[in-house]
């Protein structure tokens, strides 16, 4: 006798849906619908345009994102955490304890910060010499000094610093603004990523995914040489109006599709992203056409120096994304590994001059650009890294410091953020967040608040539940900064 239907063993769930050749699921499906079950699930996107503006859950401060990730994990006490206390400290054994990617330590040779601190601007904000140009912007900028993250390892740091997560498959912060508000210009993507010519970060196109989202939602790449969008323009051959054809094929087997099933969210991301391509052929390039901007303006952003003309240029980008309604624009300072980011493991003082001495400049050029333009106020600047570096050193012999996740500097700047202030505190020697420890999850939480999104009522349902970026438990906006 044949076992193929029988239900021995099973739960009675799976009795349920199976039974009556699979009706049973009709049923279930039925009862559920009723409670409100699927109503739960991404209904926010236009089932034909998911990109389409959708209104916020309260009056908004910031339109707009510009996140400056310093890939690799600046030291804060050697940026923006002035310590005082280990001035003349320098080779000096503590105990201290510390987690990196060399493990657990409770013990080590001290490394005073290598620059001086001066205090800048009306509200007496520290700043070390790293930063000359930034230091004066300091009334605009609130420091979070107090921030903690659950890894000391730059992959997984990196995710949880992107996606809310320290595992793979997870919306990035831009997909999660790009579903929950979509986006303003149909003619250019909502969420762009700009990476460091040396290269993409560690996990790669992790860090920018829509994880579980489709994949209307992920960033597109845009470069500071070359071609600014790669595989942008159409095969050879191709005229724009066999790509208007073949759109138009796409939209009217969407249509039929519409018509015989309601779950029609991939293929409308499909669709839909065929259709920006094909808009931002003619609008891209346009869009990051810097030869309309004055020669003062290139000037202020360091296009004039080798140094500062790489980034420099993505800061400009990104002031001219803003303008054209992009949502979520993420510059990348450092790629690849080692020194070619902020991963000061050897020599920090050769690392910290070349990275602040590239980005310096063209972040205090775009500050002080959004603000003249009245943009300020309405765009969220963001800085930071994965996380920060411990006040002792990793080895025996020089300056280098390992990872340091129990406490680091991060800063917010316009988009409604009160400048002019520091918020929580490290210990004496910056090893570990000791006053207002403030979880990365805050620091998301902050940025959905700002753009007018209740960060615990934003989700996307997945594998039966209700996500969020800032997770399961409610997670509240640093209220000291807003």
């Amino acid at each position: 006798m044949s076992t193929t239907n029988n239900f021995c063993g099973r739960t009675r769930r799976e009795f349920l849906w199976q039974a009556g050749g699979g009706f049973g699921s009709v049923a279930l499906t039925g009862l559920l619908s009723g409670d409100g079950f699927f109503s739960k699930s991404a209904q926010a996107a236009d089932s034909t345009n998911p990109l389409a503006v959708k209104p916020p859950h309260f009056a908004p401060k910031a339109k707009s994102v510009i996140f400056l990730f310093m890939y690799g994990g600046p030291s804060h006490i050697d940026t923006f955490d002035h310590k005082p206390d280990m001035i003349g400290m320098d080779g000096k054994t503590v105990d201290v304890k510390t987690f990196g990617r060399g493990g657990h330590k409770t013990g080590g040779r001290i490394v005073e910060p290598r620059w001086k601190f001066k205090q800048y601007g009306e509200s007496g904000q520290w700043v070390s010499e790293l930063f000359p140009h930034l230091s004066g912007c300091v009334d605009d900028i609130a420091f979070l000094k107090s921030m903690t993250a659950d890894s000391p390892i730059h992959g997984s740091a990196m995710l949880m610093m992107n996606s809310g997560k320290i595992l793979s498959g997870s919306p990035a912060l831009g997909s999660w603004v790009n579903y929950g508000l979509g986006t303003e210009n149909e003619n250019l993507p909502g969420f762009v990523v700009m990476l460091d010519p040396t290269g993409g970060p560690i996990s790669g196109a992790k860090n920018w995914s829509s994880g579980y989202m489709p994949a209307t939602y992920q960033a597109t790449q845009m470069r500071s040489k070359g071609a600014p969008i790669i595989d942008l323009q159409p095969p050879a051959g191709m005229s724009r109006a066999a790509q208007r054809t073949l759109l138009d094929s796409l939209n009217a087997a969407n249509t039929d599709h519409l018509a015989l099933r309601s779950d029609n969210s991939d293929l409308a991301a499909r669709i839909a992203s065929y259709e920006l391509a094909f808009k931002m052929q003619k609008h891209a390039p346009e869009a990051v056409d810097i030869s309309q901007e004055t020669a003062e303006t290139q000037k202020m952003y360091g296009l004039d120096n080798k140094r500062t003309e790489d980034f420099g240029k993505r800061c400009l980008y990104a002031r001219r994304l803003v303008e054209r309604g992009v949502r979520f624009i993420q510059l990348y300072s450092g790629g690849n590994h080692n020194d070619n980011n902020w991963d000061a493991h050897g020599d920090l003082e050769k690392n910290h001059n070349y990275h602040a001495g590239n980005t310096d400049q063209p972040i205090a050029a775009l500050l002080k650009d959004l603000k003249q333009r009245n943009l300020l106020d309405e765009t969220l600047v963001v800085w930071g890294g994965e996380f920060g570096r411990q006040p002792t050193a990793e080895y025996a012999k020089g300056s280098g410091r390992d990872h340091n996740a129990f406490g680091f500097t991060m800063w917010m700047a316009g988009g409604g953020i009160k400048g002019g202030q520091s918020v929580g505190t490290t210990d004496e020697l910056g090893s570990r967040a000791v006053e207002n420890p403030l979880h990365v999850k805050r620091l998301h939480a902050t940025i959905l608040n700002q753009l007018g999104l209740d960060p615990n009522r934003l989700s996307y349902f997945y594998g039966g539940l209700d996500q969020k970026l800032v997770g399961v438990e409610p997670v509240e906006p640093i209220a000291e900064v807003i």
